[in-house]
């Protein structure tokens, strides 16, 4: 399993990213957690295997319609809190 910490950056607050985020998630079955920073980024750990944790991610990258993700930042992490599914908090 792989488990990673991502800052995402851009006019990403405002337009459903959350929300993207989360079925996308459960799309690929991967578990974890999405939410808004007050710096206007959105922050997520999760945790799945490498080769679907690197097409969540990419998904991200491109991200939807009405988003404009300029910038992303990716850090591996040791531990991701979540109770098997993938969630929004706040």
């Amino acid at each position: 399993m792989t488990k990673k910490h991502v800052i995402l950056h851009g006019k990403v607050q405002g337009v459903g990213f959350r929300q993207f985020t989360q079925t996308e998630a459960k799309k690929l079955g991967v578990a974890g957690w999405v939410r808004n920073n007050s710096d206007g980024t959105v922050e997520l750990k999760a945790e799945g295997e490498e080769e679907t944790m690197n097409k969540f991610i990419e998904t991200l990258k491109q991200g939807h319609r009405f988003s404009n993700v300029q910038e992303v930042d990716i850090t591996p992490t040791d531990t991701v809190e979540h109770d098997g599914s993938f969630s929004v908090t706040f």
